[in-house]
């Protein structure tokens, strides 16, 4: 299996736990869950798969701390690795943002030489006006919403995790 290392933004918890339950989903050790205000370049380049998690904030606005992450991830480069997004938002109070945050890392990594994984989450399983994060009719990674639909988190977790875990292999 590919070293894979997953780095959450979280400010209430919500997206960590998420991210937690994703590494046991995927059996990546807790060892390799990071917050991502600790991200470093040699953290990063210790990895050959990354998974980025992010909670989206006010309009669309992504954690606080993946400001300065999504910096260093630009000026360390990614050719060669496979990065795999998710995230988590509110689809009802926040339906014309719904996971906006996994758009903006989307948008600022897509030409960082990366491959991606985990797309292609259809949209047809949520409920939401508008979010960034779908690009051609589809989510470009997991969308989470641990406020109206906690329900069905593990479920969406599971069907991710399988489209993710051959790019881990």
């Amino acid at each position: 299996m590919k070293k894979t290392g997953i780095f959450y933004g979280s400010s209430t918890g919500t997206c960590e736990d998420v991210a937690g339950r994703i590494a046991v989903r995927l059996g990546v050790d807790s060892a390799d869950v990071h917050n991502v205000a600790d991200m470093t370049a040699g953290m990063i380049e210790d990895y050959d798969v990354l998974l980025l998690g992010s909670s989206t904030w006010g309009c669309g606005d992504l954690q606080d701390d993946w400001y300065d992450a999504l910096k260093l991830l630009q000026q360390t480069g990614l050719k060669g690795k496979t990065v795999a997004l998710f995230g988590c938002g509110d689809s009802e109070s926040y339906g014309d943002t719904f996971c906006d945050a996994v758009g903006v890392i989307y948008d600022g990594l897509k030409d960082s030489g990366c491959t991606f994984a985990g797309g292609g989450v259809a949209v047809d399983d949520y409920s939401f006006d508008s979010s960034s994060a779908v690009v051609d009719g589809c989510f470009v990674g997991l969308p989470i919403d641990e406020v109206n639909e906690s329900d069905r988190t593990d479920a969406r977790i599971e069907a991710w995790a399988e489209t993710v875990r051959p790019a881990m292999e």
